[in-house]
């Protein structure tokens, strides 16, 4: 993965944040923390739900295992043109023009000649709401 992340305890994976499970970025969305027993350590129980594609993950692990939270790089663009299910975008602060692909939930909102929002999330780039 060529992406800016970190790594953080799953104690520390808090509702809200950012963490990658089987490949995908997550919202992280509850972190039941249980009880030390008494030959171990606390167990986490991460509910999350993949960004891109809106399914639920569970993952469990010990309190002090280690998670990588992206680091996810969130800019504005504006839309040149639309041909199809792609809008080609011209990036706000290097002017860099690129194709991104408009998600059907989307396509009332995008226009030619708005500005929208869009993140890059491992490698690959999508509009935000």
């Amino acid at each position: 993965m060529a992406m800016d992340s970190k790594q953080i305890n799953s104690r520390d994976a808090k509702k809200g944040n950012y963490v990658i499970f089987d490949d995908v970025v997550c919202r992280v969305l509850d972190n039941k923390i249980s009880k030390p027993g008494k030959h171990g350590e606390a167990k986490c129980r991460i509910e999350a739900v993949g960004i891109l594609d809106d399914k639920k993950r569970v993952h469990i692990s010990p309190a002090g295992h280690r998670l990588i939270s992206p680091i996810l790089d969130k800019r504005t663009c504006q839309i040149l043109a639309i041909s199809g299910n792609n809008a080609q975008v011209m990036d706000m602060e290097s002017f860099e023009t690129f194709d991104i692909e408009i998600p059907e939930d989307l396509k009332e909102t995008v226009h030619e000649g708005e500005e929208k929002g869009y993140w890059t999330i491992l490698d690959k780039k999508v509009f935000t709401e």
